[in-house]
């Protein structure tokens, strides 16, 4: 299920109904799910689940939901499966016979897209940058692109990130960074890799939460 990416009021009446008619919600963090119940008037019984959610978790979601209990998946912030815990429960269900439903909501990805004034409409996704092995892989092999690239960072890793944009990218590369996306300090900085890098080192006071980087060549 779908669920907003910083603004509690991004989501939607379906996703609203589902969360009251659950029998139980799993989410990775109960104080942050639970702020957004909270958020909407709505009273529901949450159950911990995380990307190191034990074969046991697993074993007893799966017993509930054999025996006809409504379970609802959730995530911190967007849609779980993409970047986030969910996939192996999925895989489960599916293969058990369950019934699956998406529930669609806010993404950091198109949100992103359509405020950076990036021309074209084709992009690939390729999640989180990652943190240690295959790290220089991943901009050597970015460099090599001709679409539009869009990734997301960790606090702690964005400003080394955009060093690597420094030294791997061609200085015609246009670097487009999201912060803050649907909140009230919502920012998009767009520029050469220089400019970008530059701008969060004069003010590391905005280095803070997620981020959505693009990468564009054209």
């Amino acid at each position: 299920m779908g669920t907003p990416i910083g603004n509690l009021e991004d989501i939607t009446l379906r996703a609203l109904r589902v969360l009251k008619e659950a029998d139980y919600v799993l989410c990775e963090d109960t104080r942050v799910t639970g702020k957004l119940l909270h958020h909407h008037g709505i009273k529901a019984k949450m159950k911990r689940y995380d990307a190191h959610a034990s074969v046991k978790t697993h074993e007893e979601v799966m017993a509930d939901l054999e025996s006809g209990l409504k379970v609802a998946l959730v995530s911190d912030a967007g849609t779980p499966g993409i970047s986030d815990p969910g996939v192996l429960l999925i895989q489960q269900a599916r293969a058990a016979g369950h019934k699956i439903e998406a529930i669609p909501g806010a993404s950091a990805i198109t949100t992103a897209f359509s405020i950076a004034g990036i021309v074209g409409n084709q992009f690939s996704f390729w999640g989180f940058v990652p943190q240690k092995k295959g790290r220089e892989t991943f901009f050597k092999k970015l460099a090599d692109q001709k679409e539009t690239v869009t990734f997301f960072e960790s606090v702690h890793r964005i400003e080394k990130t955009l060093e690597s944009l420094v030294k791997f990218l061609p200085a015609s590369a246009t670097v487009s960074v999201g912060r803050e996306l649907t909140k009230m300090h919502e920012e998009m900085v767009v520029g050469d890799h220089e400019t970008v890098r530059a701008y969060f080192k004069d003010n590391p006071g905005k280095v803070k939460g997620e981020f959505v980087v693009m990468v564009s060549f054209s």
